[in-house]
């Protein structure tokens, strides 16, 4: 235990939980509290639930956490914990655990020293009681001096008072703690059902960060079983995300507690080009950055340079700068403090100014000390970041060209492009079309005042694994990017993006899935801006044009054309399948994809940037061998090719 470390405060009895204010009316409006009442909603409720028993673990208390998820859809979450008080609370006259289940801001998280929680995650204390009032019904379970206390709930009122149940069997494995159970309100929600993939993804990334933590997760829908644990934290966590990657040092693990904020680094470089850098702020995770990335990016920045320039690899006059230190860099910063301060509800960046010193103090010492003791490692780090200056420079120098071609061309855009008349962006939409038979029949077929067209000629460069400047060299990449005008590199600014919808639109089969990934890649890695403020999407053109006589259908897939041709046995279909866009007649590639009115169009949206990262890596990296296992082991699902 560090020396400024304090030892965990045991106690937690009814006098810790502290009530703000009474009861709000969740049902009325809950999307103020858990976001909407779709997808996110739904599994925000499991989230909260499972928020206290990590808050549990965080604080020494648990070891196991149980989450099950029951063929109703309903869901229980299981802590060996202290198990929430039961005792009466002296401020509402009510059980501690009546509390914290019926009052808003009630909890044990607030009140400082004296509370039940120095560090905790959850949602302003607003979590389990808005749970409950969301909830069909909701059952409590505390398991405290070998005694077993239930509750129930209907829709946030409870049932009866808490009653003893009996005794703790000592053969029971859940000595002590609190087990959740509840069924979210199909009067309130539109999803009803459990994602397994996300309920596995936030949790995994939880066990991580609560190291020593067992987390199990049953869903007897299916019979799935699957555990959690992960002894050495942030660090594995580091080792998961490169697994596919080549490392150029071991993880480098920094931890230390000052002024009750605890600060868990884990840093690696690989021969990437990308940087993948997460940062959670008690379990929370900061998509934004924050006060802690800050400081962690300063304090890195100062101490490669300052080992550099001190063992003569670099020269005074040529400091590295910040983003040639994160080229290839992977990290997960994670702090855990008293009081957080989130800027917006969605908590997506962490405020604490404190916070910045703190990790930049951290950091900068225990890097400090790494890169004397491991001066082989300290070495190759500076020469992977080296090379991503001289790439910088470079790229520098390929952006501006293309910015003085455009300059000297008279702020010409790309031949190729048929632009728009509108001149608002919020209006006008850029297909970015495969071929230049494609590109003629939507040249025809669009609406001039607000859609312009950019065919592209074969297929465009693999940016993932290519830097800029090579980038800017491709003539496809280049004209897409002037065609865009919101710059690139150091001058890249999302706010002067020339169209606010940017639609990939390629044929279905192989090559136009190709194509799309090879796009897809090159807005994830160098235009993220663009996928996050939801400027990017996909075409879906038809797969079958279907004629009996005057009656015309397009489908967008075979189960859509065999249901027709059921439905209808007796009638003559002629079926044409459409095998690129250039068979389609201008007037049938407005009518199915491009007119606003009857077009689909598939948003891209990044859920999980891991995860994402994680496929581009397998798909467009350097590596045949997972590529080709990851082909195998999804080609039997591809009935159509389609995003």
């Amino acid at each position: 235990m560090a020396k400024d470390e304090k030892k965990p405060n045991t106690e937690y009895s009814a006098e810790q939980i502290t009530v703000l204010e009474g009861l709000e009316p969740v049902r009325k409006r809950p999307g103020m509290y858990i976001g909407n009442t779709a997808t996110e909603g739904f599994h925000h409720l499991l989230k909260e639930v499972v928020d206290n028993s990590i808050d549990e673990a965080m604080a020494g208390h648990a070891r196991q956490i149980e989450i099950v998820i029951h063929k109703d859809n309903s869901a229980t979450v299981t802590d060996d914990g202290r198990g929430i008080p039961v005792d009466v609370h002296r401020q509402t006259k009510k059980s501690a655990l009546e509390t914290v289940l019926t009052v808003l801001h009630a909890g044990g998280k607030f009140g400082g020293d004296a509370s039940g929680y120095k560090v905790s995650g959850g949602l302003h204390g607003v979590g389990v009681s808005v749970v409950n009032a969301l909830s069909e019904w909701l059952r409590a379970e505390v398991r405290r001096d070998g005694k077993i206390y239930t509750q129930e709930y209907a829709r946030g009122k409870p049932k009866s008072k808490i009653k003893m149940a009996g005794k703790v069997p000592p053969s029971d494995p859940w000595q002590k703690g609190t087990r959740i159970s509840y069924k979210p309100d199909t009067q309130i929600f539109s999803v009803n059902e459990f994602d397994l993939k996300t309920v596995l993804d936030h949790y995994r990334q939880q066990s991580y960060l609560t190291s020593g933590v067992r987390i199990k997760i049953v869903d007897e829908r299916s019979g799935f079983m699957y555990q959690y644990y992960f002894e050495g934290g942030i660090v594995s966590y580091v080792q998961q995300i490169n697994r596919k990657k080549t490392p150029i040092n071991a993880p480098i693990y920094l931890s230390k507690v000052v002024s009750d904020v605890q600060v868990e680094v884990a840093v690696q470089y690989t021969t990437d080009f990308s940087e993948t850098m997460l940062a959670f702020a008690n379990n929370i995770h900061t998509p934004e950055g924050g006060m802690h990335v800050t400081g962690f990016k300063s304090a890195l920045t100062r101490c490669i340079n300052n080992f550099a320039i001190k063992n003569g690899h670099v020269k005074e006059s040529d400091k590295l700068t910040g983003e040639d230190m994160r080229e290839g860099l992977t990290a997960v910063i994670s702090v855990k403090l008293p009081n957080p301060q989130f800027e917006g509800q969605t908590k997506a960046k962490l405020g604490n100014a404190e916070v910045r010193t703190i990790v930049e103090q951290v950091v900068g010492d225990g890097l400090e000390i790494y890169l004397e003791e491991h001066p082989k490692d300290g070495a190759k780090i500076v020469e992977k970041v080296s090379l991503a200056a001289r790439a910088r420079l470079a790229a520098r120098a390929a952006r501006d060209a293309v910015i003085r071609k455009g300059v000297l061309d008279g702020l010409t855009l790309p031949g190729k492009l048929a632009d728009c008349s509108e001149s608002d962006p919020a209006k006008c939409e850029l297909y970015i079309v495969e071929g230049d038979s494609a590109g003629g029949s939507a040249k025809q077929g669009r609406d001039r005042k607000f859609q312009a067209i950019l065919p592209l000629r074969g297929k465009i460069l693999n940016v993932e694994r290519a830097r800029l400047d090579k980038m800017l060299g491709n003539e496809q990449v280049k004209n897409l990017i002037i065609a865009m005008g919101a710059g690139v590199g150091e001058q890249y600014d999302v706010a002067k993006l020339r169209y606010h919808r940017i639609i990939i639109m390629t044929d279905a089969d192989v090559d136009g899935a190709h194509i799309r990934t090879l796009l897809l890649t090159f807005f994830y890695r160098y235009f993220n801006d663009i996928i996050k403020n939801g400027y990017l999407y996909i075409a879906q053109p038809p797969l079958f044009r279907m004629q009996s006589g005057k009656e015309v259908h397009y489908t967008f897939s075979d189960a859509e054309r065999d249901e027709i041709l059921a439905e209808d046995k007796n009638k003559n279909w002629y079926v044409q399948r459409y095998k690129g866009l250039g068979e389609m007649n201008p007037e049938q590639l407005w009518e199915t994809t491009m007119d606003p009115q009857n077009r689909v169009m598939h948003q891209v949206k990044i859920q999980d940037a891991e995860k994402a990262s994680d496929i581009f890596e397998t798909l467009m990296g350097d590596e045949v061998l997972p590529r080709k296992k990851f082909i195998q082991t999804h080609a039997k699902a591809v009935k159509n090719l389609d995003i």
